[in-house]
């Protein structure tokens, strides 16, 4: 049986109400969990309206350090909507607009300094 979709990816983060109000305030994305897994430790999961993938944005982890992550990929429909939307809620913007064959992005960082790419793809 062939793999459908991706389920949960991670992203590490120091502080999980930060990590999940920048998600939620800023990105647009639902809180779909934030529940206690034991003694201090939290499973806090997030994503786009309507998207098969979601984020846990974890603590914790010796491995991936808080602001590791880089090159996650998100798309969007509206790249100078939310360039424009995210500089006005404080998001720390990278980069302005680029521009490569596949597509525009421009670069985000979230509050523990991962980086983020969000994306308008070109039809193919």
């Amino acid at each position: 049986m062939p793999i459908t979709h991706g389920q949960v990816f991670v992203i590490p983060v120091a502080d999980q109400d930060r990590a999940r109000d920048f998600s939620v305030d800023v990105l647009g994305f639902e809180l779909l969990q934030g529940v206690e897994m034991g003694p201090s430790m939290r499973w806090v999961q997030v994503a786009p309206p309507g998207s098969q993938t979601s984020i846990t944005l974890a603590n914790g982890f010796e491995s991936m350090p808080p602001g590791s992550l880089r090159g996650t990929v998100l798309e969007t429909d509206d790249l100078e909507g939310d360039l424009e939307r995210f500089r006005a809620k404080g998001a720390v913007i990278a980069s302005g607009i680029e521009e490569e064959f596949w597509g525009r992005f421009f670069w985000i960082t979230d509050p523990d300094g991962n980086g983020v790419i969000i994306q308008s793809t070109t039809p193919r």
